[in-house]
């Protein structure tokens, strides 16, 4: 629940990662704002934090293994990234990682991108 946030992986291992998330995660994509009263969240977008993109939230079995997982749909609200599907997990209290699907004719099907991506919560006030 809440604002989420997020850091860009991508080359992970290497110094580019670093680079990538520092310039991607400060520039482009900050976050997202998750609201479970309407099952949705929002991503923040450009260095103003912007929000748009709306994924759909559920919890579904994982593409990755059959695990349960909490799905980013994209698929019904977002013509710009209506071919995106985001899987996350809880990795430790407040923290989140999520893996990315490339879904439609362009990828076959579906296919897990070489990208990836953490989200950070602040503890619950009170903690």
């Amino acid at each position: 629940m809440g604002r989420g946030r997020g850091t860009p992986i991508a080359f992970p291992g290497t110094e580019a990662a670093k680079r990538v998330a520092a310039v991607f995660g400060t520039v482009a994509w900050r976050g997202k704002v998750f609201r479970p009263g309407s099952g949705d969240l929002k991503n923040l977008i450009s260095i103003l934090a912007i929000p748009a993109i709306r994924a759909r939230v559920y919890r579904q079995a994982s593409w990755l293994d059959g695990q349960e997982c909490i799905v980013l749909d994209y698929s019904e609200t977002s013509r710009v990234a209506g071919w995106i599907r985001d899987e996350i997990r809880e990795a430790s209290p407040g923290l989140y990682l999520g893996l990315v699907y490339g879904v439609g004719r362009v990828f076959g099907g579906r296919r897990l991108l070489d990208v990836s991506f953490a989200l950070s919560f602040p503890p619950p006030t009170g903690s």
